[in-house]
């Protein structure tokens, strides 16, 4: 009976031991999730005792007072914001946390803000797959890599671990999930930006800015919530032949407004406008004739580019680049970045232009010919080139003279004579004449001998009576020989002064006739005769001697009597 007694006291005790300690832990498990504020009691190596006003004191790890490598600058008697996880099974003490409690406080915060459309800061800590995470006060955050800049980065370095303004574009507290931007606060800066500049912004301003974009023609420079064009030629006052050459995509730049249009917005910048200009006084500095060394800067089909100094080019036009290299490619004789040296032709400052020549440098091969070899000196070369005028032969490395067709004999015809020759022979030729400024030496083959002609056109004389030999007849009129050296022409229409026999047909090869010489052609060693001028003239000169027609005398009489008078004569002589 006691011991029945003795063990229902038992069971009633130990029953109403778990009654009272569950009542008592339910209460207190009620304050797990929330929030508390608590007294720190102690420190011990890894945890932070605090007292949160209830039945047991809870610990915190110390490494969440502090950032990795941080000592805690927490102390005995200092109260902190804490969140309570759970009551600890075997020591009883509760188990606190001051990340959680920090979280919490964030996204209450950040709640707020967001319903507010306010901006809160945070840090970008950390890279994630398509973006980056935030630490908002304890909260994390997801930035998609979109949402990062107005304009893609290349590198986002700098930015983390930086405080910086951002946007929530959406949060569910929930799953946990934060989604921010930093792309919106800054295009809303930049609108701000962009309305303030406009309305400040005149001509000749100078700004500073960052190259946004770059293309063939120009950089497009962000202004600060505004975009301008800085075009190619405004870059520098020396050639840019791309932008890319002078300028990179993110680097900070100092421009001038060179023109503002107020209604579409429309910026024009310049670089170069905030440096001297170096064609200012160019015409003293570079006279003409005067000689400089340059380098080749570009180089195209119609000559090549010397830079003369910073900002300074002139044209070297192809005719000006070689002496004797006339159809090459400039790039045959000139690369890019060579130095050359050069002579100022002329210089148009109003136009920016300066005429530069490459082959003045060199002695003129044909001023050289010139003095070392006088018209009518003799030459040897090599037959070069034929073309259907004549030779051309070699006089040196660089230069030719052409040997005309007619300069080849004095006896055959051009034609006939230049099937007497062959490219590579070497052949001797006389100096007729050397034109410097035209680029030209004619020479002649057949004046190394006497031209047997000479003395025959000699002889002859404009408006003489001569006996030719008649060598061809043609359909308008009857080839002759003067001499046996020269040839003649005596048209259809002067065969006679009679229409009637102005008949080619009526003369025949070998014939001889006397004919008047209407011109004399020394050079092609020609004549051109006339047999009806002849006529015409024996008649006017019978009518003279005879008669006259006043008198009443036909010319019939006239010549009958002078016939008869000459019969008379050659009888008395007898």
């Amino acid at each position: 009976m006691a011991e029945a007694t003795q063990n229902h006291q038992d069971h009633f005790a130990g029953e109403d031991f778990a009654t009272l300690l569950e009542e008592s832990l339910g209460q207190d498990i009620g304050f797990e999730g929330s929030v508390v504020t608590g007294r720190i009691v102690r420190l011990t190596d890894d945890y932070a005792i605090v007292d949160v006003g209830l039945k047991s004191e809870g610990r915190v790890p110390l490494k969440e007072f502090a950032p990795v490598g941080a000592k805690p600058e927490i102390k005995p008697g200092d109260m902190v914001e804490l969140y309570i996880e759970r009551y600890e099974d075997r020591d009883g003490l509760i188990l606190l946390s001051r990340e959680k409690a920090r979280r919490e406080e964030a996204w209450t915060a950040l709640e707020k803000a967001f319903e507010n459309n306010q901006r809160i800061n945070g840090t970008i800590f950390g890279r994630v797959k398509g973006g980056f995470t935030v630490d908002l006060g304890g909260a994390m955050a997801f930035l998609p890599g979109s949402q990062v800049d107005i304009r893609p980065v290349r590198d986002i370095n700098p930015m983390i671990g930086v405080a910086q303004p951002f946007q929530i574009l959406k949060m569910d507290r929930a799953r946990g999930n934060i989604v921010v931007s930093r792309r919106a606060v800054l295009e809303e800066t930049r609108a701000e930006q962009r309305s303030e500049l406009i309305q400040g912004l005149k001509e000749g301003m100078i700004l500073d800015g960052v190259v946004k974009n770059i293309t063939d023609y120009g950089a497009f420079v962000d202004l600060g919530g505004v975009d301008g064009l800085l075009h190619v030629t405004d870059i520098a006052w020396k050639r840019v032949n791309h932008p890319s050459e002078a300028l990179q995509i993110g680097q900070p730049v100092r421009v001038q407004v060179i023109r503002f249009n107020p209604e579409t917005h429309r910026i024009s910048l310049g670089m170069k406008q905030l440096e001297a200009d170096p064609w200012e006084n160019v015409a003293s500095k570079y006279p003409s004739g005067a000689r400089y060394t340059g380098r080749v800067t570009n180089i195209t089909d119609y000559g090549a580019f010397v830079e003369l100094e910073s900002g300074v080019e002139g044209l070297v036009h192809i005719s000006e680049m070689s002496w004797t290299k006339k159809n090459v490619h400039p790039g045959k004789i000139v690369s890019t970045s060579q130095e050359v040296d050069v002579v100022v032709l002329d210089v148009d400052s109003s136009k920016r232009r300066i005429s530069l020549g490459l082959k003045q440098v060199q002695p003129n091969p044909w001023e050289q010919f010139a003095e070392t070899h006088k018209v009518g000196s003799e030459i040897e070369g090599e037959i070069r080139n034929i073309t259907e005028f004549g030779l051309f032969v070699g006089l040196s490395a660089d230069i030719d003279g052409m040997v005309h067709m007619s300069d080849l004999s004095w006896d055959e015809a051009g034609e006939a004579a230049m099937a007497n020759y062959k490219k590579g022979d070497v052949v001797k030729a006389k100096v007729l004449d050397v034109d410097v400024e035209k680029e030209r030496i004619s020479l002649g083959i057949k004046q190394l001998l006497e031209d047997p002609a000479a003395d025959a056109l000699a002889q002859v004389n404009k408006g003489s009576v001569v006996t030719c030999t008649v060598t061809g007849i043609q359909a308008n009129g009857v080839d002759v020989s003067v001499n046996d050296v020269l040839v003649g022409f005596i048209r259809r229409t002067e065969l006679s002064r009679d229409k009637a026999e102005q008949r080619p047909e009526r003369f025949a090869v070998g014939e001889r006739i006397d004919a008047k010489i209407v011109t004399v052609d020394k050079a092609a060693r020609r004549l051109t005769l006339t047999i009806k001028g002849r006529e015409v003239e024996e008649d006017k000169q019978a009518i003279s001697d005879y008669g006259s027609a006043d008198s009443g005398a036909s010319l019939g009489d006239i010549l009958g009597a002078a016939i008869r008078r000459r019969n008379e004569n050659d009888t008395d002589e007898e």
